[in-house]
């Protein structure tokens, strides 16, 4: 009788993180492996995906495993996020991030806001007053508790996505409840809904205020300033922490059963499981994300030294961590909203600089020369086309800085000089370069003085994990960069808040 087959195979799960998985015999088909995998990796795979392996007949390149008998006993697999899953993005860096319980996640500002459902009475009321509004156009008016509960149930609707919602927001709030219910509509308005953008501004002021008092973090940070009791602390609008970048989770509470304590003893294992040689990276984005809450709380109102919190919390010196804790504030995949982004803009880019560099001027000449050396290349590597792309658009907006693009030489020096660096890209050359280094060696992170990511292979993905870095420890964009920053956080990063 022959001995029942077994499989060892090595999942990747995500970029830098694998788990052993063994099976007693071959599934009856994909789906049965993709059922199995769920099991064995709860909650990480709780999104639809599938899986690739490495294929001998194309000397081990990646293949989507189809059939179930193309399965090695003995290989490696890799999950890939299927283009059907909501927050899937095409890209050819797919990476798969951490599971956010929905508890402990805010979410993004809708396209179309969501009009709730009131209480039964106000939605008899607006029933009837919409019928009415159709036949004749006549207005429904409604009672102060009726208002009441439709304002109280807006601001709980708007608060689950923004504590601090702008102008705009309000008033898109507003529209949506006018066009859900013409019956509304106010006469002397001239859309219709700005006495009801009004009345949202002054509920949320209150909606906040019983937040506070009832010790939600995200609003209570700002009480306890200025006041007829208190006239020597700050003026009550100084120093306001709230999200400025479109943040989605900037300061949550504690998580359920959990306490300071608690989480300070997670932080410990954190710390220890660094330390070691052969890291849990599961284990690590676990104790990551449960402490969450408390980082966020330190970085946010104690505002640390970077390499006092860096010590603290070294596991922000991993890439895959970066990504995950840029995902956790953004609810938005760091690697694969950038690099899908990029490349869509990439043409138009390339269009607005060729036609800058047929000008004159100091700009368009630096411009020039950078489409000069990059014409020359023989061959055009994505990432030497991505290279382009990103250091043409400061010098594109007049923000070239060689204080941030530093270029380091190891022939001539055995160190790059970071003193008095605020935040810089350091690129290690073995050569002098023209005004743009396409291709280094390596690029390393570099923030108050410190060296945080180092070997990085590529330069835009050096770029892109800075920009993570920003958001992950809270920092201010570079001055002379603004306008770069702010473009790759609105218009590639979809951040616009």
């Amino acid at each position: 009788m022959a001995a029942p087959q077994k499989f060892m195979l090595r999942v990747y799960i995500a970029t830098d993180i694998a788990v052993k998985v063994t099976l007693t015999g071959r599934p009856e088909s994909v789906d049965d492996l993709i059922a199995i995998l769920r099991e064995k990796v709860k909650p990480r795979l709780d999104f639809e995906f599938t899986l690739q392996y490495e294929d001998a007949d194309f000397n081990g390149q990646l293949s989507c495993l189809i059939d179930i008998q193309e399965l090695p006993e003995k290989g490696t697999l890799k999950v890939v996020r299927s283009e059907s899953d909501a927050s899937s993005l095409a890209s050819s860096d797919t990476e798969i991030l951490p599971h956010v319980p929905v508890s402990e996640c805010r979410k993004t500002w809708p396209d179309i806001f969501p009009v709730p459902t009131f209480s039964y009475e106000v939605e008899h009321v607006l029933e009837e007053g919409n019928i009415a509004y159709d036949r004749s156009g006549k207005t429904l008016k409604l009672s102060r508790a009726q208002k009441h509960n439709i304002l109280e149930s807006m601001a709980s609707v708007i608060h689950g996505f923004k504590p601090y919602p702008s102008d705009r927001d309000v008033g898109m709030a507003a529209e949506a409840l006018v066009k859900a219910h013409p019956c509304l509509k106010e006469p002397g308005s001239e859309n219709g809904w700005y006495g009801w953008k009004i009345s949202l501004k002054f509920k949320m002021g209150n909606y906040r205020t019983k937040l506070a008092r009832s010790g939600c973090l995200e609003v209570s940070v700002n009480t306890g300033k200025r006041s007829k009791n208190n006239p020597d602390k700050d003026p009550p609008h100084s120093n306001i922490k709230r999200a400025r970048r479109a943040e989605v989770n900037f300061l949550p509470n504690f998580p359920k059963g959990q306490n300071q304590a608690s989480l300070e003893e997670m932080r410990l294992n954190i710390l220890h499981e660094v330390e070691k040689s052969e890291k849990n990276l599961l284990l690590i984005d676990n104790l990551m994300q449960m402490t969450f809450s408390l980082r966020r709380q330190e970085i946010v109102q104690e505002n640390p030294l970077l390499k006092d919190f860096l010590v603290k919390w070294p596991a922000l010196q991993i890439e895959s961590q970066v990504c995950a804790e840029f995902h956790r504030i953004t609810n938005t995949n760091l690697r694969n909203q950038f690099y899908a982004e990029l490349d869509r803009h990439t043409p138009q880019l390339f269009a607005l600089y060729r036609q800058k560099a047929s000008h004159t001027g100091k700009v368009s000449e630096v411009l020039r020369d950078i489409l000069r050396i990059y014409d020359r290349e023989d061959m055009h590597d994505i990432n030497i086309k991505r290279t382009v792309v990103l250091r043409a658009l400061a010098i594109y907006l007049r923000e070239d800085d060689p204080q941030f693009f530093k270029t380091w030489n190891v022939e001539e020096s055995d160190e790059p000089d970071i003193t008095g660096t605020p935040l810089a890209l350091v690129m290690e050359v073995t050569e002098n370069t023209g005004p743009v280094c396409f291709s280094p060696a390596k690029t390393t992170v570099v923030v108050e003085d410190e060296f945080v990511l180092s070997d990085i292979p590529t330069f835009p993905e050096a770029f892109v994990l800075l920009f993570g870095l920003m958001y992950a420890l809270h920092l201010d964009y570079p001055r002379k960069l603004i306008h770069t920053f702010t473009f790759i956080q609105k218009m590639l990063m979809g951040l616009d808040d």
